[in-house]
């Protein structure tokens, strides 16, 4: 099964729950051990958002999910996850192996930034009694770790870009988008980044270091924007932590989250213990006479701290959010027949896309080929059965035909 071309990277300090957050996300087995390092190379693996699928919305029994899940209405789309190794106060400077573990970032679209809310970490990952370090500021560490390492990366040899730029060239964003193409940001980031910092009709060359500093931290937050999972969150301590996070962290998304429980209700339903779907606002259990009594213990536990008091463990939330609300993608189902909703094989929705919202139905068509998206003509919305044009913009849950001219021969 293929992932989407969204890439997220999970980072954060030692012993937070980063592993335990991939394997709860992935369902893969990786190494998760107690001790700083562990994780050297990044895990990279694939994760899952959920929508309700499109068979639902058009009254179908159900669908032919194939480059996703569809369980019980509810599809499941693939992302790529890439857990990197915890970070330590200096990483940008290389402490901990920092500088090789920050560069695993460059690809990423997005960071899910993981805390220990509960406070039981200290700055160098070392386990410690609940309440005793504020995750206010692990939060701002970390985020003070990653912009520290995008301005090293573009502070080096500025002063010479920066003068060869104001004599050569009139296109200030492109050529730092260009510069920072390593970092897969884009023109549209440099312009965000530039209007916000009001910077854009100002020589480079006449740049202070505190408006490239400024610029860095605004290029950050729209090219690698920031959620913040709130882990160990079934911890007592962490209640009144999260409160003061929502408070004192403005613009910074949070989820309270329970990885472990996660990964411990994931495995129970694997086993068939429980009927439970990633994101589901509670569980079910299957029969209670196969469970021993330390697993009725831990099951009542997750019920109580996690379900009752948040809602959900916050994993399924967190890749939700990120995608669909920070990133700001959509799902749609390409079809060949808008009668039957099928393909050419005659499967019933296979495929579910991820677009970034504001797409429209010709870049649809690139998406799937890039020939029908030279050749396109027009596309048939499937649930009005009306053509639409190449500027259409797509909604989330749009069934759509690509409608092409034949490709010469």
């Amino acid at each position: 099964m293929e992932a989407s071309d969204i890439l997220l990277g999970v980072v954060g300090k030692t012993n937070v729950g980063k592993s335990t957050f991939f394997a709860a996300a992935t369902e893969l087995s990786v190494e998760i051990e107690n001790r700083p390092f562990t994780t050297i190379d990044p895990n990279v693996g694939i994760a899952y958002v959920r929508t309700r699928c499109a068979h639902v919305r058009l009254g179908l029994p159900k669908c032919d999910a194939a480059n996703s899940v569809c369980i019980d209405g509810y599809r499941y789309v693939p992302v790529r996850l890439m857990d990197v190794a915890g970070l330590v106060p200096g990483a940008h400077e290389g402490r901990g192996l920092g500088n090789r573990f920050l560069d695993h970032l460059r690809r990423a679209d997005a960071l899910l930034l993981v805390v220990d809310a509960s406070g039981a970490t200290s700055p160098e990952g070392v386990p410690m009694k609940p309440g005793t370090f504020d995750p206010v500021e692990e939060v701002k560490l970390m985020i003070y770790e990653i912009e520290e390492w995008m301005y090293g990366i573009i502070r080096r040899d500025w002063e010479k870009f920066a003068k060869a730029i104001d004599v050569t060239s009139s296109d200030i964003p492109g050529s730092l988008a260009q510069r920072l193409s390593g970092l897969s940001i884009r023109k549209e980031h440099v312009v965000a980044a530039l209007e916000k910092t009001g910077l854009s009709d100002k020589k480079l060359s006449t740049w202070t270091d505190e408006e490239l500093r400024g610029f860095v931290r605004e290029l950050r937050r729209v090219a690698k924007p920031i959620l913040v999972v709130a882990n160990k969150a079934d911890i007592p301590e962490a209640e009144d932590n999260i409160k003061r996070m929502e408070r004192e962290l403005t613009g910074i998304p949070i989820v309270p989250t329970s990885a472990a429980a996660e990964l411990a209700l994931r495995r129970a339903a694997r086993a068939g213990l429980i009927r439970y779907r990633p994101g589901d606002p509670g569980f079910e259990i299957v029969d209670e006479s196969r469970l021993t009594e330390r697993q009725k213990a831990f099951l009542k536990a997750v019920d109580e701290r996690v379900f009752k008091k948040w809602g959900g463990t916050g994993v399924q939330e967190a890749l939700n959010k990120i995608v669909f609300d920070v990133l700001g993608y959509i799902v749609v189902y390409p079809v060949e027949d808008v009668n039957k909703y099928t393909d050419k094989q005659g499967r019933i929705l296979p495929d579910a896309l991820l677009v970034p919202r504001g797409y429209t139905a010709r870049q649809l068509a690139y998406k799937i080929h890039t020939d029908l998206g030279r050749t396109f003509l027009y596309a048939i919305n499937a649930y009005t059965k009306q053509r639409i044009g190449e500027s259409y913009i797509l909604e989330d849950g749009d069934v759509v035909r690509i409608v092409a001219a034949a490709a010469k021969r």
